[in-house]
């Protein structure tokens, strides 16, 4: 059984599969925001979702970052080295995109087990 949630016309936030949870790409509510603040969001957005599925950051499975520019990737970064779980880092992957909306300045996309 898949389950869906926050279920919209065009995507779901979050689905839920044979012990696996898959998050839609996760992007800052203010987006007026400089990167480290829009991080620190889109990260507070994740904890949110991991924990109605019943899990949390120690068990992400990968994690994909898109950043609108690679010259904020040390602020992205230093705001990620201060969330993850020590020890749990999982394996990542960040480029550079051209984002949805030109405020955006990250979204970040993760899978984790339950």
């Amino acid at each position: 059984m898949v389950q869906r949630f926050d279920v919209g016309s065009r995507l779901s936030e979050m689905a839920v599969h044979n012990g696996v949870c898959y998050l839609a790409g996760q992007v800052a509510a203010d987006a007026s925001q400089d990167m480290a603040g829009q991080t620190r969001q889109v990260l507070a957005a994740v904890d949110a979702l991991l924990a109605r599925a019943g899990t949390d950051k120690s068990r992400i499975l990968m994690c994909q970052i898109f950043v609108a520019d690679m010259a904020e990737f040390a602020a992205m970064n230093a705001v990620w080295d201060a969330w993850v779980s020590p020890g749990h880092a999982p394996p990542r992957a960040t480029v550079q995109a051209a984002l949805a909306r030109p405020e955006w300045r990250v979204e970040i996309v993760v899978t984790a087990a339950l």
